[in-house]
């Protein structure tokens, strides 16, 4: 009787509709690769379902090699938040397919699909801190002020067709819509009370196409990337964008800028918030860090 070779597992988990759906196309060469290489891999379409809840909640570690992400900021996020959950520890491989790819621009990923492959069954990894916010985990940003919505009620379909332009033109529509909020920030032993636009605690340095957004940030460094746009006139904003495009406005007197392991915000007012693209939590926020949660496969290693 002929011996049956075991096989490691590999979970996938997909989002069908990210990139306007092209990845779906590329599935079957993922398989064929990794079969190949020894490895028998299980597809779940990510989504906010109970079925995938279920797949997290009864994985067996020890049968697995890694997890697969296919997919945006939002796909990544959904993930991160189930294996926190379960307290799920295997490494992490991130194949780049979303409108919003911001995590994976940070690590340097490529958008080839056979490459992509190649990291994943490399055996090079880097650490990533995971952000907290009311319970909530994310990995990119979290954002929050009268701009907010800009990504929520950008038009799917437009995301896809124009990509990061569609953004661009969203957010410029909102500028007639601005108004000043009140907030209150704790942290490091500091209290700010300041009028603000907007807000982004940031992990990773980009978000919404903006590659530039927190240049200093370190996702490996225990801490969370703090950006307060101020109240300001118009053509002070209007100077300031362009200063953003290029990652030089940190500094300038109408931004308030500092890192930190713990944060809190507080207001008078409600206010929208988002957390990785999707709708955030209410305030109070109470914001953390979990250092070096994640482990990722990169190119090479940066342990």
């Amino acid at each position: 009787m002929a011996e049956i070779k075991s096989y490691k597992k590999v979970l996938l988990v997909y989002n069908p509709f990210s990139g306007n759906g092209v990845f779906a196309s590329h599935l079957d060469h993922i398989i064929e690769r990794f079969q190949e290489a020894g490895f028998v891999v299980r597809p779940v379409r990510g989504a906010k379902s109970k079925a995938l809840e279920y797949v997290f909640q009864t994985i067996h570690t020890e049968d697995y090699r890694q997890v697969i992400v296919a997919g945006g900021d939002g796909t990544i996020n959904l993930v991160v938040n189930q294996m926190i959950k379960y307290n799920i520890n295997l490494p992490v491989s991130i194949f780049p397919s979303g409108t919003a790819n911001d995590f994976a621009y940070y690590l340097e990923l490529p958008h080839d699909i056979d490459k992509m492959i190649d990291i994943a069954l490399g055996n090079h990894y880097t650490y990533a801190d995971v952000a907290c916010c009311n319970g909530r985990y994310y990995i990119n940003v979290a954002a929050m002020g009268t701009m907010v919505d800009v990504s929520q009620k950008t038009d799917p379909n437009l995301k896809d067709k124009l990509g990061v332009l569609a953004y661009y033109m969203a957010g410029a529509q909102e500028l007639t819509n601005l108004k000043p909020l009140p907030v209150k920030l704790t942290a490091g032993g500091k209290v700010y009370k300041e009028d603000m636009y907007f807000m982004l605690v940031m992990n990773g340095c980009s978000a919404g196409g903006f590659k530039h957004l927190s240049p200093d940030s370190d996702i490996s460094d225990g801490k969370l990337d703090v950006l307060l746009f101020r109240e300001m006139p118009f053509y002070e904003m209007v100077r300031l964008f362009f200063m953003l495009l290029q990652g030089q406005h940190q500094d300038d007197k109408n931004v308030l800028h500092f890192k930190t392991d713990e944060l809190l915000v507080e207001s008078e007012v409600a206010f929208g918030t988002d957390v990785d693209g999707e709708t955030g939590e209410k305030l109070p926020l109470h914001f953390t860090v979990m250092p070096r949660r994640l482990k990722i496969t990169t190119a090479v290693d940066d342990v």
